[in-house]
């Protein structure tokens, strides 16, 4: 299967640059040449003339199974989303609940441009509702990070509370010996960490992670750490390294940012979410003055939307106000350039997002051999016109209406600016009946 993307802008991320008037040859799954002037060679030719390509977005933080409850949790604090969703709502899912909320989750990331997904899945309390989950990503086609994770309910009598429970090992074994080998889905595992365990779970769960060798995710801050000195104990254990990665991050310290930075750690921000709920600013800019960029994730479908370029566009505002404050602060005048380009906020939503998945060598940029995960930015639209810089345009100018194709794998999942292969109005009513069968247990339906 060939698939030849003649004429377009392509913005590769990558050592070929931008290229102003190029083509894309796609190979069955993978990049196979990119220049101008490519030879058709008997592959279907999709005329992208006036269009931006640029590597498909990678969504590196989110909660897919909230999908049913967009806009429940906007106007909520950290404090209120924990009562209210992890000890309420999460409660009365099923897995049938986690299924089509997944499903229409991962559907609407593809529509957005999205290609890859850290879904973080943690109201998860059965194997059925993994296996829902999982059986969701399949079906949409999206690439897919399944990240493990676990339920935070209210103890019952009786019950030791959420962080006292070691993560289930047996069941992530389970996942991984299932989905071995799958081209576009794998199994990582979505932990406590010191701030929310105490330091025998967190002991034991990233020692199960350097062993089944996976990524280990886990959330950094919002109020006080169970176990405050809990990530001195995990780095003499040599439990620390590239294979962890920290959500949000604003409890640490500058000088373990700098630790952690030096042992090769990632971290996951997300900006919208952070700044709405009461999180703090977003560490993009700590992170920066030590050489590092984060990945940005959209968090909570419930509170936002799942937009990766408004991610991008809201990230960058932020941390240039920022700057720009400490500037004026310092100087008593406007400063004379901006801090960080848009181009850096595009590579937060596609290179480092690979990076944090351990993936760039297939995912994140375009370049002959990589996967053919790519989108089609119609550029010649109202509110894109005129472009005088592409990457520009991109971060600030384009929105869902501009999204025309998206392709995985080589496979287009949206042309001309329909999902392919998906019989929507089905969904959505499974959709709708979730959410209202959700909210209503616990008296917050509208």
């Amino acid at each position: 299967m060939r698939t030849l993307i003649r004429g377009a802008t392509i913005i590769t991320l990558d050592r070929q640059g931008d290229l102003p008037c190029a083509d894309l040859l796609v190979q069955d799954d993978s990049i196979a040449a990119i220049g101008p002037d490519l030879p058709a060679d008997q592959a279907e030719v999709v005329d992208a003339s006036g269009c931006i390509v640029i590597p498909g977005l990678i969504n590196a933080h989110m909660h897919t199974w909230q999908t049913a409850l967009r806009g429940v949790a906007a106007n909520w604090t950290l404090l209120e989303y924990f009562q209210k969703m992890h000890a309420g709502l999460a409660t009365v899912f099923t897995p049938e609940d986690l299924h089509i909320a997944t499903l229409v989750g991962a559907l609407n990331q593809l529509n957005c441009g999205t290609t890859t997904l850290a879904d973080w899945c943690h109201n998860n309390p059965t194997p059925a509702h993994n296996d829902a989950a999982i059986a969701a990503l399949l079906e949409s086609g999206i690439r897919a990070a399944f990240f493990h994770g676990t339920p935070k309910p209210d103890p019952k009598p009786g019950e030791r509370p959420f962080w006292e429970v070691p993560h289930p090992r047996a069941e992530v074994e389970r996942l991984l010996k299932a989905h071995q080998g799958r081209a576009l889905l794998s199994v990582q595992a979505a932990v406590l960490g010191p701030h929310y365990s105490t330091l025998e779970v967190a002991l034991h769960d990233f020692e199960m992670v350097k062993q089944l060798g996976l990524i280990g995710s886990l959330h950094q801050g919002g109020g006080p750490a169970r176990t405050p000195h809990g990530w001195q104990a995990l780095e003499a254990r040599g439990l620390l390294g590239p294979q962890i990665n920290i959500v949000h991050g604003h409890a640490l310290s500058d000088e373990q940012l700098q630790r952690f930075c030096d042992l090769g750690m990632s971290f996951s921000a997300a900006a919208e979410s952070e700044m709405s709920q009461g999180h703090g600013h977003p560490i993009t800019g700590r992170l920066r003055q030590l050489g590092r960029a984060p990945s940005l994730g959209v968090d909570l479908e419930s509170v936002l939307s799942g937009d990766m370029l408004s991610q991008a566009r809201i990230a960058l505002g932020m941390q240039r106000t920022l700057d720009n404050a400490a500037w004026r602060e310092q100087h008593g005048t406007i400063p004379p350039t901006s801090t960080v380009t848009t181009r850096e906020a595009l590579q937060w939503v596609t290179v480092e997002g690979a990076r944090m998945l351990g993936q760039l060598d297939s995912i994140g940029t375009l370049a002959p051999g990589k996967q053919a995960d790519l989108v089609l930015i119609r550029a010649t639209d109202l509110n894109m016109q005129p472009v005088h810089d592409a990457v520009s345009s991109v971060v600030f100018q384009t929105s869902l209406a501009n999204i025309d194709s998206v392709m995985v794998a080589g496979h287009w999942k949206k042309r001309g600016g329909q999902l392919l292969g998906v019989d929507l109005p089905p969904k959505l009513a499974a959709l709708q009946a979730s959410g209202r069968k959700i909210t209503s247990a616990l008296g917050l339906a509208a």
